[in-house]
């Protein structure tokens, strides 16, 4: 039996949110329905809705979600009704890189993810009035009070948490963190730069907190958000519209360059300063997402150093895993998520993409 709520829905690109009410199908024997608490808002569900990816419209978007599970597929196992949980992406299970807990690169990433708007065998989980939306968006679609997910994007997590304040850890965060903890790996004494102080940029500066890292500078063209990146942990800022950037992190580091960056921009400019900005044998993740055939010319001789330049999805996190950690951290204060979110009623859904678009809200999170 189909499950009538409440979602928000593109009807094309470009077009704002409207609620409106869907069917969800019954759940697979894999799938579960969670009745939403809260979702994060973030760049992708924007990229997405904007027409920029090719994403079967008019469908239901939402990727950061948490809740608490209503009922399960007859071959769930990991999670119970009753149970709290945090969504992020699905993956195959199957393939070389899930069996060897890199999820994230599984073979059937994209259309399980992002472009593909059905399961994996061609069936629709989303419906209105009887026709097919665009649906299981990182096997979860949760810009709905509730939403039909994928037994592969459930996190069971500590009850005691509240759900709003972990709702990112989907995403945002855990890419963030992951490209510090699980790419750049500071040592004692690093200097670790994160281009871009947006959610995915400062989650990165508290997870160098949480690391030998004794240099952490962020880099970004709004004073306000430097300002908070400082009090995340950041020893340095360089505002970026005033100051030349590889001068500056030459002064930072005393010439040597930076050992590891991040960069969350998706500024193919800022990449290669960047790049150029590295230490000898110094790392870069790149985690921010130009348009599609975006390239960048780099200096081939500056990289015989050592250089290396390494690309990023969902932090490499294995989400069973790395999630609950998080979600510990968030509980004993040691990950400040909170400076980062502001909450809007489900309702409220375009002013939350509004403030997102104009700076006033770093990591918007709605609340059902």
């Amino acid at each position: 039996m189909s499950i009538t709520t409440r979602a928000a829905v593109v009807e094309s690109g470009g077009a704002p949110f409207t609620l409106a009410e869907v069917e969800l199908d019954e759940p697979g024997a894999h799938e579960a329905v969670v009745r939403m608490v809260a979702t994060g808002l973030c760049h992708t569900d924007l990229g997405v809705a904007s027409g920029g990816l090719p994403f079967p419209l008019p469908g239901v978007l939402g990727h950061e979600g948490a809740g608490v599970v209503e009922a399960v597929g007859a071959a769930v196992t990991g999670v119970a009704p009753g149970d709290h949980v945090v969504l992020s992406f699905t993956s195959c299970g199957d393939c070389r890189d899930c069996a060897g807990g890199h999820p994230a690169y599984c073979a059937t990433w994209l259309p399980l993810n992002l472009i593909g708007g059905r399961r994996a065998d061609g069936t629709s989980t989303i419906s209105r009035d009887g026709t097919p939306l665009g649906g299981h968006f990182f096997g979860q679609s949760s810009f709905a009070e509730r939403a039909l997910v994928d037994e592969r994007s459930l996190v069971k997590v500590d009850a005691d948490v509240p759900l709003e304040s972990i709702a990112p850890l989907g995403c945002g965060v855990q890419t963030g963190v992951g490209a510090v903890w699980n790419v750049l790996k500071p040592v004692t004494g690093s200097a670790v730069v994160v281009l871009g102080a947006g959610a995915v940029g400062l989650s990165a500066v508290m997870a160098a907190v949480l690391t030998p890292a004794t240099t952490i500078v962020a880099v970004d063209r709004v004073t306000e958000r430097l300002s908070l990146a400082r009090k995340l942990g950041a020893t340095h800022t360089v505002h970026a519209g005033e100051e030349d950037l590889g001068q500056a992190l030459a002064a930072i580091t005393g010439g040597r360059g930076a050992d590891g960056i991040v960069e969350t921009t998706g500024n193919v400019s800022v990449l290669r300063q960047g790049v150029d900005a590295l230490a000898a044998r110094g790392t870069l993740v790149v985690v921010g997402a130009p348009p599609f055939g975006s390239e960048v010319s780099l200096d081939v001789n500056g990289l015989l150093g050592g250089k290396q330049v390494v690309g990023l999805t969902l932090g490499d996190a294995e989400t069973q895993s790395f999630i609950p950690s998080l979600v510990r951290l968030v509980k004993d204060g040691r990950l400040p998520l909170h400076r980062l979110i502001s909450t809007y009623p489900f309702a409220d859904i375009d002013q939350a993409v509004r403030d997102m678009g104009a700076g006033k809200a770093i990591k918007p999170v709605l609340t059902f």
